[in-house]
């Protein structure tokens, strides 16, 4: 695992384990975000917000999540296939 994706993976769960699983949309992940969807995720050269990851991965993701592992995994494999990470 790149250290990029390790990075951006710690944040990801730290942000989005605190949320009622399973996750039925996008919009069930905002009340545990920090700063809403402006919070910002930062590894390396890769910078993006909240909102950021919902705009760009919305057709990627496969809603509902069962946990943060599962969620975190599915954002991290879209921003790879996307060429984002």
């Amino acid at each position: 695992m790149s250290d990029v994706r390790a990075e951006l993976r710690e944040q990801f769960l730290d942000a989005f384990d605190g949320a009622d699983y399973p996750v039925e949309s996008q919009m069930d992940l905002v009340p545990v975000l920090p700063d809403g969807p402006t919070t910002t995720f930062e590894a390396g050269d890769v910078r993006v917000t909240a909102m950021e990851l919902a705009s760009k991965l919305g057709g990627e993701q496969e809603f509902p999540y069962e946990s943060a592992d599962e969620l975190v995994d599915d954002i991290l494999d879209g921003l790879e296939a996307k060429g984002l990470i």
